[in-house]
């Protein structure tokens, strides 16, 4: 499957998803998986075949100042885990006003997207009818499950998680070697900490399996948002 192919696919099934709210699509997965990708194809697709509003959002905007990542060691598998997204602010500011009961009106960002400096949050106001596409790590933790209508997890072997995040970091990091050390020390590890205590392709709705770039992927069997599905 080519992935415009891919992204017509889930497009299709992004648009059997019913709610009297706008639509919620989580697209999560590790570092380097090609979320961004899969995101950005999705949204310019869903685009192109409807006539309804596309909210396109980056959750790497939602995170926490790191002056106040004290609960672990700033640069620790846990700190990265646990410690550095702001998942009150991704709910209040976005995923709640999206759903239901909530007022549509909503926020893309809270903070740049190396955590340094604040933004001042700009609220916009979805349509009815509106589909989010969100793409991030960790997007299935407990505190955020029930917040998304439809769930794509994108699987990548940690060996090629490790291989693709070095080539891809190593400009601002400075280095091969020291995008590699960070991989093997905090994302990687943070990652599998994520992997063993959720099990996010065991409760996403759709799995995109893009190790080797064939875009295999599968709708889970009782997906209660894809029922139309088919």
């Amino acid at each position: 499957m080519t992935p415009i192919e891919l992204f017509s696919e889930l497009a299709g099934l992004v648009l059997t998803v019913d709610r009297p709210h706008p639509v919620r699509v989580a697209i999560d997965g590790p570092s380097a998986a090609g979320k961004t990708t899969l995101a950005d194809g999705l949204a310019d697709v869903l685009r192109e075949r409807t006539d309804r509003e596309v909210i396109r959002v980056g959750l790497d905007y939602f995170k926490k100042d790191p002056a106040v990542r004290t609960a672990y060691p700033i640069e620790s598998p846990e700190s990265y885990y646990l410690d550095s997204w702001d998942l009150d602010a991704m709910r209040s500011q976005l995923l709640l006003p999206l759903g239901p009961d909530g007022n549509r009106r909503y926020a893309t960002a809270v903070r740049s997207v190396n955590a340094q400096s604040a933004l001042a949050v700009v609220e916009e106001e979805a349509a009815p009818d509106a589909v989010l596409v969100a793409d991030g790590v960790f997007l299935q933790r407990p505190e955020l499950i029930r917040d998304w209508d439809l769930r794509i997890y994108v699987h990548v072997d940690f060996d090629v998680i490790l291989r693709r995040g070095t080539a891809r970091d190593q400009a601002w990091m400075d280095s091969a070697a020291a995008a590699e050390e960070r991989y093997r020390t905090r994302y990687i590890p943070g990652e599998r900490l994520y992997v063993d205590q959720v099990d996010p392709a065991s409760l996403a709705d759709v799995v995109v399996d893009n190790t080797d770039f064939a875009s295999r992927w599968f709708v889970r069997e009782g997906c209660s948002a894809c029922r139309s599905w088919g």
